[in-house]
């Protein structure tokens, strides 16, 4: 097909065609028997041409410039056409370089759907384009790359203008979308004016972007929202210049404030929850010619539906919390950025003050609101530190890990609570759970709470995960040395009620050895799943982790490991796995790395099972997993027969024994003791040993005596010249040991009378210093030699040893 492009010379339009950039010359422009690669058709000219091939759009391209003077004489205001007609079908610009004078303005309008800027590099969906060129004197300033269907609907420059419409080969677009108009001076750069409507998100970007704004040029952008509407703005990408006078700026004036216009540093929170419309201006500064840096800006303004509880504001009270941020952010942060096109939820810190992300700081009181229609979309993280410096001052205190209720209070999902316990060296921290204990996550015991913990012990040179834990289960106590980071992660709505029975707490304690150390207390009734630390990753090496079990008095405990072997090969050292019960005697089972692992087995008391890891050679990591489980203890029927049968012995040996000495009460005569006159009491040396006579001193008191009390009015003397002496029955009362202790010494003797003032006091008796005494058995036979053996004493024995009265006492 041939093709004719026929140019007035009073429109003075140029068109060319040439080819596309890196691509072969394999079609040709004809013209007549000429061909050519490129064309150019000048104003007045009239020219037929075709193409060699059947796909020229894959080849060619066309430009087509118009030149405006705006400065010699009257501009021809009004829409402006796509012109010249019947061009081919190539991908074409059309570019309108309109001349002004500075002390003029240019107003572009733009018809609907009106336009939306985008960032340079970035497509438009149907490949319809316009960029926006100002000129003033001989310098262009590149206001921005815009798509259809946006908020742009007019931009007013000062001076010239490059006004260029890109306008793919398929297009069936036949005008230009905007017209120029004339206007008064505006007296800065440019003026870009935003319709908002509805509920919208819009960026826009300062002229140059990502290159910097004019020196010393100040432009503005206009907002024009329906005051029902709410709109904020938040800064993005920014960068500053080198100032040396002035400061780089931005000024807001708000219909109805009492401040305008508003000035804020671009690194400040820029106002937001904005009633109705509002102009944005940004103001450069001059630039220091040696360093002048970059001055550049890309923003977004976010327009919604004021919320029906707007005005409600939430108390977050965290003045009496230390060492604790709050972050109030949408879902998926900081990983996952929303788009700029999804509906915005703000957090409102006082009512012009929003942003996507707040931080709360402790130590403070907030009063903050949403702008949000689905509160459902944020959440928070929270972070709260601990630390021993000095283990006297923090070993006795005991710290609750639980979320604050400031937090659960909050009409937003607690996404995660992160405590960062941090103790020296020979300092540890002790995790407990009194109540509801902790599970550990494994595949065959899965959490299925609605929040769990995740737990990492760290050092500078290693991390140890020591695993995900939730409550509900048998581990009350978790030792750990070094740094630890506890992550409590909720999973659901469910957390909002369950965090009122939340009882993790923590303390420093003095110094273990192994690196972890679990006390398992289990349900009797339930199967408990343990395993090493760090999961799929391996036990680090050389790292030493241990269990302490505790078995019920009534129950048996049996230990059973879900693998044969460890699974590991060292490179380095041994791994051992041990086992030992806490009884006295109990033998210790150890396994190597190279050996079974012991079968399932019965334990009777509370045990340790304990883990130490070599180094293991590359591509083998050690993981291992038992369980345990609990049956009451079963009496064997043997030991019961056992026990009633000798329980009946007892029985019968006690009555048997009682038997017989209720007879021998019956026919046997009490048995006293006799004092022997034949035998001397005396010792040699011990003249006068008593300084009292014998009724005043305890030399006659018995230590033990059998069966009667009192037993001197029983013995009969043939004679009836002699009472016999008779001696008083006093428990032990000295010091008694773990062993029983042995009865005292003691004596009879007869009495001797006082010496004289001047004989020496005798020294004080020994425990080897005996009286010799015997015991008799008395019966009628004998009392009439023991009557004569009376009469041959030469002591002071016509006087009974006791008086009347003290014989009734002890008869009673």
């Amino acid at each position: 097909a041939s093709f004719t492009i026929s140019l007035r010379k009073v429109d003075n339009t140029t068109v060319v065609i040439k080819q596309r950039p890196g691509v072969s010359s394999s079609c040709q422009i004809r013209i007549k028997n000429v061909f050519k690669s490129e064309l150019k058709i000048k104003p007045g000219e009239n020219v037929t041409f075709t193409f060699t091939c059947h796909t020229p759009e894959k080849y060619f391209i066309m430009e087509i410039q118009k030149n405006i003077d705006c400065m010699s004489g009257p501009c021809p205001f009004g829409d402006v056409h796509l012109y010249p007609p019947g061009l081919p079908r190539l991908n074409r610009t059309y570019t309108w370089d309109v001349k002004a004078s500075t002390k003029a303005g240019l107003e572009l309008k733009f018809s609907t759907p009106w336009l939306r800027q985008i960032e340079p590099g970035e497509t438009c969906p149907d490949f319809i384009s316009y960029n926006i060129n100002s000129c003033i004197d001989n310098a262009t300033v590149n206001i921005g790359t815009f798509c259809r269907n946006g908020s742009v609907s007019r931009v007013k420059l000062l001076g010239g203008v490059v006004m260029s419409l890109h306008l793919p080969w398929n297009s069936a677009l036949t005008t230009s979308g905007f017209n120029i108009a004339n206007r008064a001076s505006i007296k800065r750069l440019c003026i870009i004016e935003s319709i908002l409507k509805g509920e919208s998100s819009i960026t826009l970007m300062s002229p140059n972007y990502p290159l910097g704004f004019p020196e010393d040029e100040l432009m503005t952008w206009e907002f024009v929202v329906p005051s029902s509407m709410r709109a904020s703005v938040f800064f993005h990408n920014y960068s500053l210049s080198n100032c040396e006078r002035k400061e780089e700026r931005v000024e807001y004036y708000i219909p109805g404030s009492l401040s305008n216009p508003e000035v804020f540093k671009l690194g400040d929170s820029q106002p937001a929850n904005i009633a109705g419309s509002f102009n944005m201006s940004l103001q450069g500064c001059d630039q220091d010619a040696q360093n002048p840096g970059i001055l550049r800006l890309l923003f977004q303004v976010v327009v919604q539906h004021p919320q029906l509880d707007e005005n409600v504001t939430h108390l977050v009270n965290l003045s009496k919390e230390r060492n604790m941020t709050v972050t109030i952010h949408s879902e998926g942060w900081p990983g996952h950025i929303p788009l700029m096109s999804e509906p915005m939820c703000l957090i409102c810190k006082d009512p012009r003050s929003c942003d996507r992300v707040l931080t709360l700081a402790s130590g403070t009181i907030y009063k903050i609101s949403f702008l949000c229609k689905d509160l459902s979309r944020l959440r928070i993280t929270a972070e709260k530190s601990i630390s021993c410096v000095d283990l006297r001052w923090c070993q006795r205190k005991i710290y609750s890990l639980s979320v604050p209720k400031a937090i659960t209070q909050l009409p937003i999902r607690l996404h995660k609570f992160i405590w960062k316990l941090l103790a020296p060296d020979l300092i540890n921290i002790e995790i407990t759970s009194p109540s509801s204990k902790l599970q550990q996550h494994v595949s065959d015991q899965r959490c299925n709470t609605s929040y769990s913990y995740s737990i990492v012990s760290a050092t500078p040179e290693t991390e140890l995960n020591v695993g995900l834990f939730c409550p509900g289960g048998s581990i009350e106590k978790i030792q750990m040395r070094n740094n630890i980071t506890i992550s409590l992660k909720t999973f659901g709505k469910g957390f909002i009620n369950e965090s009122n029975h939340q009882d993790l707490k923590m303390s420093f304690v003095p110094h273990i050895k192994d690196e972890c150390t679990f006390t398992v207390s289990p349900n009797p009734k339930t199967k408990v799943y343990l395993q090493t630390p760090n999961g799929d990753y391996g036990l680090p090496p050389y790292v030493s982790i241990s269990w302490y079990i505790i078995v019920p008095s009534k129950q048996i405990a049996r230990l059973g490991f879900s693998k044969d072997r460890m699974g590991i090969a060292c490179e380095t050292g041994r791994a051992y796995v041990n086992i030992k019960e806490e009884t006295l005697g109990a033998e210790e089972t150890t396994r190597r790395e190279d050996e079974l692992l012991p079968v399932p087995r019965n334990m009777y008391h509370n045990f340790w099972v304990n883990v130490s890891n070599c180094k293991p050679v590359d591509k083998t990591q050690l993981t291992l997993q038992f369980w345990v489980t609990f049956a009451d203890k079963q009496i064997d029927l043997g030991i019961i027969l056992a026990v009633v049968a000798g329980a009946g012995v007892l029985m019968a040996i006690g009555l048997t024994v009682c038997c017989v000495k209720k007879k021998k009460k019956k026919t046997q005569n009490p048995m006293v003791g006799v004092y022997n006159s034949n035998v001397n009491t005396q010792m040699p040396g011990k003249k006068g040993l008593f300084a009292k006579g014998r009724q005043n001193n305890e030399s006659h008191v018995y230590a033990v005596i059998d069966d009667a009390v009192v037993y001197g009015h029983l013995l009969k003397e043939s004679n009836g010249s002699v009472t016999p002496e008779v001696d008083v029955y006093r428990p032990f009362d000295g010091p008694i040991g773990s062993l029983p202790p042995s009865p005292p010494p003691f004596s009879f003797r007869k009495s001797i009378k006082c010496s004289s003032n001047t004989e020496e006091e005798p020294p004080p008796l020994t425990d080897t210093d005996h009286d010799t005494y015997t015991f008799a058995h008395q019966n009628s036979g004998q009392l009439e030699d023991n009557g004569d053996a009376k009469k041959k004493d030469k002591g002071d024995t016509s006087m009974p040893l006791l008086e009347n009265k003290e014989q009734d006492g002890l008869v009673e």
